[in-house]
């Protein structure tokens, strides 16, 4: 790769790695996790860079990338699975990690623990529909599904998440 494309991806990859790693925490819930996505993505970026800089639309392809790692890892189980042991491991105390605790000032633990709760496409169509703020097309483009397919998984969704917000989302819009 020469030097200027080097630089741009650089550039890139310092604007956009908060985003990205925002955004897999959303799909993933777990902080860790949505680092070690976020390297991946631009590991693979690196790779496509000089294809991808000429397009208009790196940050989705990044984004599209992304959620194609985590749909991976979701799909791979025995990459995570723990050996059987005769101590019981250590408790996860997600309220010790001061990142838990910041994103959570902003997004209820509730809504958290309903979005975890959702079918993986599910999480993603909601994710990048209302937190990245896309159309449905663009969804649709990122995730390689049609248009209704979006529109019916966020529709499941978004039902699903008001089941579980029964009394609080009493004549509001989720």
């Amino acid at each position: 790769m020469r030097a200027a494309d080097e630089d741009r991806f650089r550039e890139f990859a310092r604007d956009n790695a908060v985003p990205l790693r925002r955004y897999g925490y959303l799909l993933c819930g777990d902080w860790h996790l949505a680092e070690d996505l976020v390297q991946t993505t631009l590991h693979k970026l690196y790779g496509a860079w000089p294809r991808v800089r000429g397009t208009d639309r790196p940050v989705s392809y990044a984004r599209q990338t992304l959620t194609r790692c985590w749909l991976d890892e979701r799909r791979r189980p025995w990459r995570r699975s723990e050996r059987n042991t005769d101590a019981v491991p250590e408790v996860e105390d997600a309220a010790a990690d001061p990142a838990v605790r910041q994103q959570h000032a902003g997004l209820r633990a509730e809504l958290a623990t309903a979005l975890a709760a959702l079918a993986p496409r599910q999480r993603a169509v909601l994710v990048l529909r209302y937190f990245c703020d896309l159309t449905v097309a663009e969804v649709a483009r990122e995730l390689r599904c049609s248009e209704s397919t979006v529109r019916s998984q966020a529709t499941r969704a978004l039902r699903t998440l008001r089941g579980a917000f029964p009394d609080s989302l009493a004549g509001s819009e989720l």
